[in-house]
């Protein structure tokens, strides 16, 4: 029986693929793990039976113990197992697949396995710049590419399409040979005998292209289309004919074609004028112009009063005013006609007149120039503006006529005006202007009545009548203390103030009134301390003797007028107006001592 059992256990263990481990047997344990063959491993049995058996490795096959033999995974095709356009790789344990040729890995790599999604897709050979040749077409196809030609190329060595890795098959370019000849015709462009070559023709000399086309085109058969231009031989026909002239041809024959001369020569009593008299047969198919003129001949040519004949070619004669005149009108060319008498020139010739120089302003009013001593007609037009009365103008005219050297007119400008004068001499054609300030008049003198006043405030009145001056004129009231005689100075430029220039005992400037200002009647009280304008109305002292002066000062640019009138004779205020003027001029007195103790103590300190 222990025979018997060692037998069946020795069976046991060569026929079935996984034993029980730590199995009893005859009183041991029997490790099944020990058993395994080297591409086998000894996993947990998964039937929940218990134990461990014996298992290949994945990529071999067998019962784990005693043999594992490698699985070739390409047996059952490479289509299934890797795909389209695949090969299978079969390695110990594995594989692995590669593409066709044509068909690259979507891995990027030399190899792959379909179990990451990997396959082979058609590699686009067309990519490959050049990959047909010069002159070739790629068309891709799958798993492979095919060749053909460009227009204005064929293939060489093969058929369309070819493969350029297959024979030797290529695109040459198409060559249409020497272009066709066309008779009396020659090629004008350089040659070239490419595809879609252009050759064009030009007429030999002595012909003239008269139809067709002049251009020959190279096809992609490699054929020269046309050309159909026509060349004819040059005949100019007739030679053309002149006024008054005949022609004979060269030579004594009648030839008209490129090349033939013909000269031509004037009529009697005619003369040839210009450069040439051949005329030539051209190879444009017409007769040169011979620029031939022939010309009768006239004679003296005619004369103009007060010109010179500057030129004269028996045909053509120019004329010039003489030194002293001038061209009025007319032409100044005069014509030998073809019936041999002169189309006199019509030239007006008329003396110069010098007009009007240096011309000057005397006398305020007055113009003196200087003109050429003959008699003229002048026009003089003259307007006046001033700056102070806006809406003033002054425009006038004058006419006159005169024969003298100096002329000489004096005008009838208003004062305190600037005017524009433009002065014409009408025969002689020439304008001249000038400008000119005319000056103010004297002021205007007020209509009053001389007072005798007494009293502290003198009332004194004056009518008024109004004047164009009145915008720059202007009233002062002067007051001067009564001493022996009365001496005023109307044109003085002097206006003394009463408080600055009077020392409280001379004459001074009372008040200072626009006229503008003022109605049909001026008022003024004498003394009443007010200021009007920058002047001081100061109170008269009492006691003491006054005469008061009315002065008008018109004013206008850098002149002024005055006029004066005396207006009244005044006594001075009361005692308490007296007082109040000293004061007044007692202050001014310390004040002024006071500055000046003050300025010499500065100076003396700063030493």
């Amino acid at each position: 029986m222990a025979l018997m059992g060692t037998v069946i256990m020795a069976f046991l263990l060569h026929s079935t693929p996984s034993i029980l481990k730590d199995t009893e047997v005859a009183g041991d344990v029997f490790d099944v793990c020990v058993t395994c063959h080297p591409n086998a491993t000894c996993d947990l049995k998964t039937d929940g039976s218990g134990g461990y058996a014996c298992n290949c490795m994945y990529g071999f096959v067998g019962n784990g113990r005693t043999h594992c033999e490698d699985k070739d995974e390409c047996q059952i095709g490479a289509n299934f197992i890797c795909g389209d356009h695949t090969a299978c790789h079969n390695t110990h344990g594995s594989y692995y697949c590669t593409c066709l040729s044509g068909y690259a890995p979507t891995n990027n790599m030399p190899v792959f396995i379909p179990n990451d999604g990997s396959y082979c897709q058609d590699i686009d050979e067309c990519q490959v710049q050049g990959v047909c040749g010069e002159g070739g077409l790629c068309r891709n196809t799958d798993g492979n590419f095919e060749c053909e030609c460009q227009i204005g190329y064929h293939v060489k060595g093969g058929t369309v399409p070819f493969h350029p890795h297959r024979g030797k098959a290529f695109c040459e370019a198409v060559d249409c040979g020497p272009p066709p000849s066309v008779p009396h015709a020659v090629q004008v462009s350089v040659p070239n005998t490419s595809y879609r070559s252009v050759i064009t023709y030009g007429c030999q000399t002595g012909f003239l292209w008269q139809r067709g086309d002049n251009s020959s085109l190279c096809t992609s058969e490699g054929n020269w289309t046309g050309p159909s231009l026509i060349c004819e031989e040059v005949d100019c026909g007739e030679p053309p004919a002149f006024p008054h002239s005949s022609f004979i041809w060269k030579h004594q024959t009648r030839n008209t074609r490129m090349g033939a001369e013909v000269l031509y020569e004037c009529e009697v009593g005619f003369h040839h004028v210009g450069p040439a008299s051949i005329t030539v047969c051209t190879a444009g198919g017409l007769w040169s112009h011979p620029s031939l003129q022939c010309e009768a001949r006239c004679g003296h040519v005619p004369e103009l009063a007060h010109a010179d004949l500057v030129w004269d070619n028996e045909s053509i004669a120019i004329h010039r005013c003489a030194d002293g005149y001038y061209a009025h009108s007319g032409l100044t060319v005069s014509t030998c006609g073809v019936d041999g008498s002169w189309q006199a020139a019509t030239l007006q010739c008329r003396e110069i007149r010098y007009g009007i120089r240096q011309l000057e302003v005397f006398n305020e009013r007055c113009l003196r120039w200087l003109s050429d001593g003959k008699k003229e007609d002048y026009r003089v037009i003259f307007v006046g503006s001033r700056d102070y009365q806006k809406p003033f103008v002054d425009k006038r005219r004058e006419a006159f006529s005169s024969q003298h050297l100096r002329p000489h007119v004096c005008l009838k400008l208003l004062p305190a005006t600037n005017y524009t004068i433009n002065i014409t001499a009408v025969l002689a054609r020439s304008s001249t202007v000038i400008t000119t300030n005319t000056t103010i008049p004297a002021a205007p003198v007020p209509e009053v009545m001389f007072r005798d006043v007494e009293g502290p405030l003198p009332y004194l009145w004056v009518h008024r009548s109004h004047h164009t001056l009145d915008p720059i004129c202007l009233y002062e009231v002067f007051v001067l203390p009564v001493e022996g005689t009365l001496v005023f100075d109307c044109n003085s430029p002097k206006s003394p103030h009463f408080l600055k220039d009077s020392s409280c005992h001379g004459e001074y400037v009372a008040a200072q009134i626009q006229v503008r200002d003022v109605g049909n009647v001026l008022n003024f009280t004498v003394g009443d301390e007010q200021h009007y304008g920058e002047f001081y109305n100061a109170p008269l002292e009492n006691g003491r003797d006054y005469y008061i002066i009315l002065r008008t000062t018109c004013r206008w640019g850098q002149s002024s007028k005055h006029s004066c009138v005396l207006w009244a004779k005044a006594r001075g205020t009361s005692y308490r107006m007296r007082m109040s003027a000293l004061v007044v001029c007692g202050t001014i007195s310390f004040f002024g001592f006071a500055v000046l103790i003050g300025y010499f103590f500065t100076g003396y300190f700063k030493n």
